[in-house]
C-alpha cells in the first residue's frame, strides 16, 4: 500500500517518498501491463514528478488496460458516461479498491467530520444491479458509504428526476435531524432545487442539518442559468445553519481521489496524490498559468490509471490557503476547446 495513505490528507507531504512510490508503481505497471509496456518500454526511473510517464485520458475509451498482480482479482468495470456513446472503462481490482475507499473516506471526513448519518441518494437502487459493472453515478454515491449509517435511494427511475419518492424522503426527515444527500449536480438540482416541495416536506425539512454532496453534470444546468451561488442558496434555504453544500471534482480514471471545493473555492491535493498543469502545446509543466490538468496518485495498482493527462483546464495557485490545508491547490477553468463534454464522468 501507499505509506502516504497513513498520513492526514492535507498535511506536509514527504516528496521523496511520493516520488519513490510513483517510480515503484510505474515499474509495476510496465512489468504487468503489455500495452503500457509497449508505450513506455524505454522508461527508466524518473528524478522528478514531471518526468514520470503518463497516459492521455482518452486512451481509456479504446483500450481496456489491466496490470497483472499477484493475489489480486479484477472483479468489476467502472464506466464513465459520455455524450459520444464511447465510455471510459476502468478495471477495478480488490487491492486498489481498499486503498481507494480509504482515500475517499479520509478526504470527505476532512470536509464533513467523522459522524455517521443516513445517506439519501438521488438515484435508483436499480443502478446497483449491473453484474460486474459500475456506473460513474452509482460509484460516486457509494464513495460515501463508509460515512453512512444507512443508505436510501430516492428515485424510482434513475433517468427521471420526477420519479422522486417524496413520502420516503419525508419519512427519513422525520426520523433524523442530520443527513447526507448525494446526487449528480443536475439531478440534485432538478429533484431538490427546481421542484415545488409537497407541503408535508416543507414542514419536515425546516431546521434539519443536511450535508449535500454533489459532483459532475454542471453542463446540463447551463440553460437554466444556475450558478454555484444560486445552487447552494436554494438547497440550504430553511435548513440548519450547520448545513453545507460540497461540490467535488474527480474522474473515473482516478478512482479514490476526489477534490472538494474548500470555502475559499480551491480544490486541494491530498498527500498521496499530486497534480501538474501542462501547456497544451509544449506540454511544459506550468504554475500560475492555465493549462491541461494532469492527475497523479499512488493508489492505482490494477491498471495504469495512476498518471493521467485530462482534457480539463486548470490553474495552480501556490499561495497558502486561508482554509488551513497545506499542499497544492488549484481551480478548474473548463474544458479544452472541442473536447468531449463529460457531464457525468466528473466523479
Amino acid at each position: 500500500m501507499s505509506r502516504l495513505l497513513t498520513y492526514a490528507p492535507y498535511g506536509k507531504r514527504d516528496d521523496v517518498l511520493f516520488l519513490e512510490e510513483m517510480n515503484a508503481l510505474t515499474k509495476k505497471h510496465i512489468e504487468g501491463c503489455q500495452e503500457y509496456n509497449r508505450l513506455w518500454s524505454d522508461w527508466r526511473v524518473s528524478d522528478a514528478i514531471e518526468d514520470l510517464p503518463f497516459l492521455h485520458v482518452g486512451l481509456f475509451k479504446y483500450l481496456e488496460l489491466k496490470t497483472t498482480l499477484q493475489n489480486a482479482k479484477h472483479n468489476r468495470k467502472l464506466f464513465s458516461s459520455s455524450t459520444s456513446g464511447v465510455s471510459s472503462k476502468i478495471l477495478l481490482d480488490d487491492i486498489s479498491s481498499g486503498f481507494q475507499a480509504e482515500s475517499t473516506t479520509k478526504i470527505f471526513q476532512d470536509f464533513v467530520g467523522v459522524e455517521k448519518r443516513p445517506l439519501l441518494v438521488i438515484d435508483s437502487v436499480k443502478s446497483l444491479y449491473r453484474r460486474g459493472e459500475l456506473s460513474a453515478r452509482i460509484a460516486a454515491a457509494m464513495s460515501l458509504k463508509p460515512l453512512s449509517s444507512d443508505i436510501v435511494f430516492l428515485l424510482e427511475d434513475s433517468d427521471n428526476p420526477k420519479s422522486m419518492k417524496w413520502e420516503l424522503l419525508v419519512e427519513n426527515l422525520k426520523q433524523h435531524d442530520r443527513l447526507f444527500v448525494y446526487g449528480f449536480s443536475w439531478v440534485l438540482w432538478l429533484c431538490w432545487g427546481n421542484q415545488e416541495f409537497p407541503k408535508e416536506l416543507e414542514d419536515a425539512i425546516k431546521g434539519k442539518e443536511i450535508v449535500f454532496v454533489h459532483s459532475g453534470g454542471w453542463k446540463k444546468l447551463e440553460s437554466t442559468s444556475v450558478d454555484q451561488d444560486k445552487f447552494n442558496r436554494t438547497l440550504l434555504d430553511g435548513l440548519s445553519p450547520n448545513s453545507k453544500v460540497i461540490d467535488y471534482y474527480g474522474l473515473v480514471e482516478q478512482v479514490g481521489i476526489v477534490y472538494p471545493l474548500c470555502r475559499f473555492n480551491y480544490r486541494h491535493v491530498p498527500v498521496w496524490a499530486d497534480i501538474l498543469v501542462r501547456d497544451s502545446y509544449s506540454l511544459e509543466s506550468v504554475t500560475g498559468k492555465p493549462g491541461q490538468l494532469q492527475l497523479i496518485n499512488t493508489l492505482a495498482h490494477g491498471a495504469p490509471y495512476h498518471n493521467i493527462l485530462t482534457e480539463d483546464l486548470a490553474i495552480i495557485d501556490s499561495e497558502p490557503c486561508d482554509c488551513g490545508r497545506s499542499g497544492k491547490k488549484f481551480k478548474l477553468l473548463g474544458r479544452v476547446p472541442k473536447a468531449e463534454v463529460r457531464g457525468c464522468a466528473n466523479v
